[in-house]
């Protein structure tokens, strides 16, 4: 739906949550797993190299990269790819799950549906199937599960959810419509480099993905609630890109799945997001009249990559800053696949992501979009609650930032205070930059990571260095160089 009058959809998210994984899997397991296992050669060179400028510190993984299953002598096979997925994958679905019941103050008993999206699985029944069984939920309830939509399969999830939330309110039955995005693509690193190899094709994909589940509930708001939302869900965009099918796949493999990413991707994605906002905004009629452009709204935007976040922040005169979560998700855990969006969602509600707001000045009206194969894009604009305090940290288990004084003063309707502790975070952030350029003399190929939790607009997105560290002929020849080449 696109297009329609969305002012009275009255759905909410009142849970929402991520559970990475234990183990952080640095730029440094992709060399030690490509000179174990594998011969010298260009293509793999090339990628070796990219991978120690993504951006990325560190990917998140279910396993350690000392693993017997990425340590065999052949990848291993989609059978025992799915094995793991369905014991240790399962068990991040459901940890993502409970929290976010528990911040709905939701029962497990009380959920009426449940909307599902993997790509990274294909097991029958679903990893849905086993979610629920590990939840304790007994009573009949409505299952969806979405496949073949990879990354855009969170906000595609959510979007199906509002619509299946709506036919209750429709019937004037309460709503309370679980979703979860599941996605294992660590262990398909072996799978990956054989193919580097084998075809002398410099593959990205395995610089980029990593593990993680997500989670979030959705209330039509009818029958006994007691949870304040998150953020209140105002509506929702789903297109295709003409004729890009071939540009954007995630094909099936004896050895799982395999990333297929043209060189058009990045230029593709910026260009859709704009159509897609424009198209919002039409069906929005009751918005205050300063939200009118998109520097006006928060982002919550699925980082796929270092071009997509700095090639969408060019497309809409945004900064680094309206994009302060997803760059959070993306250099600490990578690109997580469908569940990564959510992530960025529930990480751009936490306390400490205020102070890198634009002007220290939280937004209350966020938009989100994310892409996936065909190519799919995804959009949606969100209300957030900021009157509502941040998680508890029994419920969250990390990122969970203390209280501060910021939080009667969040909303970009209010003055900052210089005083405050947000202009302080907004001040330290600038320290934290000098600091960062001061300690990192070295040359591209040993600079240091960034220590930044969320990179400014000064920021270069490879590794998180600056142009003072780098000599800037090399650098603007490499990212040309990604940017036409290392997608092939």
């Amino acid at each position: 739906m696109s297009g329609g009058n969305f002012d009275q959809v009255n759905l909410s998210i009142i849970g929402i949550a991520a559970e990475h994984p234990p183990f952080k899997h640095e730029p440094k397991v992709l060399d030690k797993l490509a000179k174990l296992y594998y011969p010298e050669s260009a293509a793999l060179d090339k990628v070796r190299m990219i991978n120690r400028y993504t951006g990325i510190d560190s990917r998140s993984a279910i396993v350690a990269d000392d693993f017997p299953l990425v340590n065999m002598k052949n990848a291993p096979n989609i059978s025992q790819l799915s094995a793991e997925f369905l014991t240790k994958g399962v068990a991040l679905a459901v940890a993502a799950a409970r929290k976010a019941l528990l911040e709905a103050q939701t029962s497990p008993s009380e959920i009426t549906h449940i909307v599902s999206t993997t790509c990274t699985n294909s097991a029958n029944p679903g990893f849905d199937h086993f979610v629920m069984k590990e939840l304790g939920i007994t009573q009949p309830v409505e299952k969806v599960l979405l496949q073949g939509i990879g990354c855009s399969g969170g906000l595609a999830a959510l979007r199906t959810a509002a619509n299946l939330a709506l036919g209750h309110t429709f019937r004037g039955l309460p709503a309370r419509i679980l979703v979860v995005a599941l996605d294992i693509c660590s262990l398909l690193i072996r799978s990956e480099l054989d193919s580097i190899v084998e075809l002398e094709e410099a593959r990205i994909g395995v610089t980029l993905f990593s593990d993680c589940g997500s989670s979030l509930v959705l209330s039509n708001g009818l029958g006994h609630q007691t949870a304040e939302p998150v953020y209140e869900l105002l509506g929702w965009d789903h297109r295709v890109i003409p004729d890009s099918d071939k540009d954007l796949r995630f094909d099936a493999h004896p050895n799982g799945w395999k990333v297929v990413l043209s060189p058009q991707v990045p230029k593709l994605t910026c260009g859709v997001v704009k159509p897609g906002f424009d198209a919002l905004m039409k069906s929005m009629h009751n918005l205050p009249p300063n939200y009118k452009v998109p520097s006006d709204f928060d982002w919550a935007l699925h980082p796929g990559g270092s071009t997509i976040l700095t090639g969408v922040e060019k497309e809409l005169n945004l900064s680094s800053e309206h994009l302060r979560a997803s760059y959070d998700i993306y250099m600490n855990h990578g690109n997580s696949s469908s569940p990564t969006v959510l992530a960025v969602l529930s990480r751009l509600r936490d306390k400490d992501m205020d102070g890198y707001a634009p002007g220290g000045k939280v937004k209350d009206f966020v938009f989100s979009a994310s892409f996936g194969p065909g190519i799919t894009v995804e959009t949606c604009l969100l209300k957030r609650n900021l009157n509502r305090l941040a998680r508890d940290s029994r419920i969250v288990g990390h990122m969970t930032p203390p209280e501060t004084e910021s939080e009667g003063s969040r909303s970009e309707a209010d003055d900052i205070d210089p005083e405050s502790n947000s202009s302080k975070e907004a001040a330290n952030f600038e320290t934290q930059k000098e600091a960062s350029i001061a300690d990192q003399n070295k040359t591209p190929y040993e600079a240091a990571p960034s220590t930044l939790t969320v990179p400014s607009k000064t920021i270069n997105p490879i590794a998180g260095t600056t142009s003072k560290d780098l000599d800037s002929e090399k650098v603007d020849n490499y990212i040309d160089e990604m940017e036409i080449a290392d997608l092939d």
